[in-house]
């Protein structure tokens, strides 16, 4: 069974590989001066290049998902660790403000008035960052300490 499901990636990823040299071709044979065509056989890799990532994308989150609802162990360490980034996230909603944003000379920027929740947002954004920063930073030098005693 496992020799069988090498076998078809293998022709899967030679088949994509097919396709993108075929479509990477056609643009070199495509006429500079004809733009309607040049935009048509780059908009053609561009669209199989989007449909190959959200392939991806979908295929890494449902094979993610299969293996969390698969080992029950793993489940329980990924949702405590969700809620830890949720208190997180709660804990920097709070220490954001939404004041207004100023541009150099002291003006309102359009959005960014008093209040407004995307100023709200993005501030909770930043502190998010600088606390799970702290958070890091926090392990890392336990890390560095517990290293330094056994040593």
């Amino acid at each position: 069974m496992k020799n069988n499901l090498s076998k078809i990636l293998n022709i899967f990823i030679a088949v994509i590989a097919v396709i993108g040299a075929f479509l990477f071709v056609n643009i070199f044979m495509t006429d500079e001066g004809d733009t309607a065509a040049l935009s048509g056989s780059v908009g053609s890799i561009v669209t199989f290049s989007t449909i190959l990532l959200y392939f991806a994308v979908g295929a890494t989150l449902l094979l993610s998902l299969f293996s969390l609802f698969t080992n029950p162990e793993n489940l329980k360490k990924t949702l405590l660790g969700v809620a830890a980034l949720g208190v997180v996230l709660v804990f920097a909603y709070f220490l954001a403000d939404s004041n207004a944003v100023l541009d150099t000379q002291g003006k309102v920027l359009v959005g960014g008035e008093a209040g407004a929740s995307s100023n709200q947002w993005v501030g909770t954004g930043i502190w998010y960052s600088v606390c799970l920063g702290l958070v890091a930073s926090l392990f890392f030098v336990y890390d560095l300490v517990k290293g330094l005693i056994k040593s």
